[in-house]
C-alpha cells in the first residue's frame, strides 16, 4: 500500500539469504575477503569489459565519490537541474570534489537537451582563469522523472562530452529498471554508449544497503580507494556489501526484480491513465510515475490507506508513485479500483483522459 518510494522495501530473499550465509565464520576486513575479491570478475562478465569495482553503502556516496575522481575543485559538473546530485545530496558532490560547481542543463522529462549542453560547452570559457573548467557530464538513467535516455541519446551526449575533454558519469540508482525497459545489454547502456564511470544501484531494487562505483577504465579510478576511506565509506566488514551485490547479480535476480517493478508500474499506468481528469506529467517508462489526479480521487486514496508523495506539496495534486520488486498486483489493482470509484463519483468534463507525452 506504500507507493512513496522503492526505498520503503526490505531486501529480497536472495540477498537476505546471502547475508545470513556470509555471517558464518570470519573473513578479512576492509575488502580483504574472498567475496569482495570476486566482484570485479562478476561485474566484468555482466558488462563484457574489464572494470574496477568499489562497493559503498549509499547512492549519494557513489555519486559524489565517483565525481570526485573526475573533477578538480575548480571543475564544472554538468547535470540536469532535477538530478539527484543537484537536488537531493545536500552538497555532497561539492564537498567531496573540494568545491566543484554543478551546472544545470535543462531538458524535457528529466533528460538533458543536447543542443542546450552544446551551447553551454561553447560558452564555458575553456582555459579562462575566471571560470570553472568543464570536467564531467552526469547522466541519470532512469531519470528523476521516471523517463529513459535512449541509447542514441546517451551516445550523442557522451560523444559531445568527450569531444570537449569531459568524462561521463552515470547515476544508475535505478539502473536495472532502465535496462530491462530498454531491452539492451549492460554494456550497450554504459561503456559502449560512452559512459566512463557508473554509480551502480542495488538498494532500490532488492539489496539491503549496497551500491557500487564501476570504472570502465580501471586506471581512471586513480586514488578512489583513499577518497572512499577519507569519506568514511570503507566499511570494515565490507564482505556484507559484497555479499549483497553478489547475490543480487547471481542468476538474474536483479533483472527479475526490475521487470516485476516495471510491470507493476505499467499496470498502474494502464489503470490510471484513462481516468477523467488524469494528466501525465512525464511518460511512464520505468518504475516511477508522475501523474496529476483530481483532488477527490487523491483524498479517497489517502483515506483508503495508500501512501504516496504529493510531489509539489500538500496543496498540489501532482503525485509520484513508485513500484518495487515486491509490489503486489493486489495492491496495484486495489489502488486503481479506489481511484476509479472515486473518479466515477465526481463530475469531470469529458475528454480529459491522460495523454502520454514523449
Amino acid at each position: 500500500m506504500n507507493f512513496c518510494s522503492d526505498n520503503v522495501t526490505g531486501a529480497c530473499p536472495e540477498v537476505m539469504e546471502a547475508l545470513v550465509a556470509f555471517n558464518q565464520g570470519s573473513a578479512m576486513p576492509y575488502g580483504g575477503d574472498d567475496c569482495t575479491a570476486r566482484l570485479p570478475r562478476i561485474f566484468a562478465e555482466i558488462f563484457e569489459h574489464e572494470v574496477a569495482v568499489f562497493p559503498v553503502t549509499t547512492g549519494s556516496a557513489a555519486n559524489a565519490l565517483a565525481l570526485s575522481v573526475l573533477t578538480p575543485p575548480y571543475g564544472a559538473i554538468y547535470c540536469h537541474p532535477q538530478a539527484h546530485i543537484q537536488v537531493d545530496e545536500c552538497g555532497a558532490p561539492e564537498l567531496l570534489t573540494g568545491g566543484a560547481k554543478l551546472v544545470g542543463i535543462p531538458g524535457e522529462h528529466g533528460r538533458i537537451d543536447g543542443d542546450a549542453f552544446k551551447m553551454a560547452l561553447a560558452q564555458a570559457g575553456f582555459g579562462v582563469v575566471h571560470h570553472v573548467q568543464p570536467a564531467a557530464l552526469s547522466l541519470t538513467q532512469a531519470t528523476e522523472a521516471g523517463t529513459l535516455y535512449s541509447l542514441d541519446q546517451l551516445g550523442s551526449l557522451a560523444d559531445l562530452a568527450h569531444q570537449f575533454g569531459l568524462k561521463v558519469h552515470m547515476d544508475g540508482a535505478r539502473f536495472a529498471n532502465a535496462l530491462v525497459s530498454l531491452g539492451c545489454t549492460p554494456a550497450e547502456m554504459t561503456w559502449k554508449a560512452g559512459v566512463d564511470v557508473l554509480s551502480f544501484g542495488a538498494t532500490k531494487n532488492g539489496a539491503w544497503a549496497a551500491e557500487a562505483v564501476v570504472f570502465f577504465q580501471p586506471e581512471l579510478a586513480g586514488d578512489f580507494e583513499f577518497r572512499r576511506k577519507r569519506a568514511g565509506h570503507l566499511v570494515s566488514k565490507l564482505r556484507f556489501l559484497s555479499a549483497q551485490l553478489q547475490a543480487y547479480l547471481t542468476d538474474g535476480v536483479w533483472l527479475r526484480n526490475a521487470r516485476h517493478a516495471n510491470a507493476m508500474a505499467q499496470k498502474l499506468a494502464q489503470g490510471l491513465g484513462s481516468l477523467p481528469g488524469a494528466e501525465w506529467v512525464h511518460p511512464p517508462q520505468a518504475n516511477e510515475l508522475f501523474i496529476e489526479l483530481p483532488e477527490p480521487v487523491l483524498q479517497a486514496l489517502e483515506q483508503a490507506g495508500f501512501r504516496f508523495y504529493r510531489w509539489l506539496g500538500e496543496d498540489h495534486n501532482q503525485i509520484r508513485l513508485v513500484t518495487a520488486f515486491n509490489t503486489t498486483a493486489a495492491d496495484v489493482e486495489h489502488f486503481c479500483q479506489v481511484a476509479k470509484q472515486a473518479s466515477q463519483a465526481i463530475s469531470v468534463s469529458p475528454g480529459h483522459g491522460a495523454n502520454l507525452a514523449t
